[in-house]
């Protein structure tokens, strides 16, 4: 299964880089294989260390609040399974 996460454009580097910001963690990434222009303050998909599209902003949070629920469920499953756990 792959996985793409919305991320905010902090800063476009000189060779074709960028510091992202995704859900509160700073990388760098390539733009390379984007097909459009972008600015600092845009969203965009992150693919292994590629930006591969770029988002409104709308889409970005709503995406963004999905992976949040999906965390939290997964923590909630990792907590019963810890409680039920049989020695």
């Amino acid at each position: 299964m792959c996985l793409a996460i919305p991320s905010q454009i902090e800063k476009i580097n000189e060779d074709n880089t960028a510091i992202v910001n995704t859900m509160g963690v700073r990388r760098l990434v390539s733009l390379e294989l984007l097909g459009e222009p972008i600015e600092e303050g845009d969203w965009v998909l992150i693919h292994v260390g590629f930006a591969i599209s770029k988002l409104n902003e709308e889409e970005a949070l709503k995406a963004l609040e999905l992976f949040e629920e999906i965390l939290e469920m997964e923590e909630q499953h990792e907590n019963y399974q810890s409680e039920n756990v049989q020695g």
